[in-house]
């Protein structure tokens, strides 16, 4: 079991059941748990760059976790049935859900928004969704990129801009401000935060 789990202003804690879904028991401090879950995600991009799939499905956002997770833990892929500090409540994630799929697939049909605000406000949704017990802020980052790339053509947004968005500093305190904001309808400064 990893003692004293540190969580960064704005992450996800995850309740005890959830730890124990930890698939390696032998990890025991946040170090190694940030080093296994991060080669996992290099796994799950390897596995993304590989899928030719429509990313605007409830299964791919599924799939997509599943990927970037699973070898980390097994709850990967699964929505969470528990409240958290964020999110919906877990009995309406899969509508909400899939009522972003069809709102994504409407923007880029009809070009409501560039491809830079359309990913931008896919990404928020998703975050306020928070539709698994962890993961949810970089999932929903690749996710993002994979809209911008598979769906409008465009380049991937810079997030972290040479920061550790898993730990405190100066751009994960711009991004949570920028999603606060997003959550009271104000896109300017998320906008801002993905063109820098």
């Amino acid at each position: 079991m990893i003692a004293n789990m540190q969580y960064p202003e704005g992450a996800t804690p995850l309740d005890p059941n959830e730890l124990d879904g930890l698939k390696h028991k032998h990890i025991t401090t946040q170090g190694e748990l940030d080093q296994l879950e991060q080669a996992n995600i290099s796994s799950g991009l390897r596995w993304l760059g590989r899928q030719r799939a429509d990313v605007l499905t409830d299964d791919f956002v599924i799939a997509l976790h599943k990927r970037l997770f699973g070898d980390v833990w097994d709850w990967a892929g699964k929505f969470r049935n528990t409240g958290k500090n964020i999110g919906i409540d877990p009995l309406h994630i899969p509508v909400a859900l899939h009522a972003l799929m069809g709102d994504a697939k409407y923007w880029a049909n009809n070009k409501t928004y560039s491809a830079l605000e359309a990913s931008i406000r896919f990404h928020h949704k998703l975050v306020e969704i928070h539709p698994f017990p962890n993961g949810n802020g970089r999932h929903a980052r690749i996710m993002a990129d994979a809209v911008l790339e598979r769906v409008y053509g465009a380049q991937p947004i810079d997030w972290a801009g040479g920061h550790d968005l898993q730990k405190m500093n100066v751009r994960r305190i711009e991004y949570i401000a920028a999603l606060k904001a997003a959550d009271g309808g104000d896109y300017a400064p998320l906008l801002a935060f993905c063109s820098a």
